[in-house]
């Protein structure tokens, strides 16, 4: 079955701001990458996409782990993918990572979703929305708050 994990950001988290949130999405993937899975992380657009992949750059050495943005890089891509609506993840991806304002439209493609909920009104009612739809596709959800430093 495939599972949607809403974390939920309070507007007190360091991941409330942007560079917070870029460096909690860079260990996430991190974290879901060590585990072993191909990560695909959805952007809103290609600028946020090549804001996030030089955010990868920016952890230290040993914490370093192998990305591109999608169409760079190896044949099969490495095990964290970055891309946005105008781009088509490799098909050898498990976990999506959802940044995007909008459902993931073919998430249905991976077996987990992870998706945000900020704390800004207005983009709480989108994480709101997706929140119904991933449900009316029958995905089991489950919400996670933050509590990273």
């Amino acid at each position: 079955m495939t599972t949607a994990t809403f974390y939920l950001i309070s507007a007190d988290s360091p991941q409330a701001t942007p560079t917070g949130f870029k460096d909690y999405v860079v260990y996430l993937a991190q974290y879901f990458a060590r585990q072993g899975a191909k990560i695909y992380i959805q952007c809103r657009d290609k600028k946020q996409a090549e804001q996030l992949a030089e955010q990868f750059w920016q952890v230290k050495p040993e914490d370093f782990l192998a990305h591109n943005l999608v169409g760079e890089g190896p044949k099969y891509g490495t095990h964290i993918e970055i891309g946005y609506p105008e781009v088509r993840p490799s098909r050898n991806r498990q976990l999506v990572i959802n940044l995007a304002d909008n459902h993931t439209t073919f998430a249905n493609a991976f077996t987990e979703v992870v998706d945000f909920v900020p704390s800004e009104e207005k983009a709480k009612q989108q994480a709101r929305e997706r929140y119904k739809q991933y449900r009316q596709a029958g995905y089991q959800l489950q919400t996670i708050e933050i509590n990273y430093p």
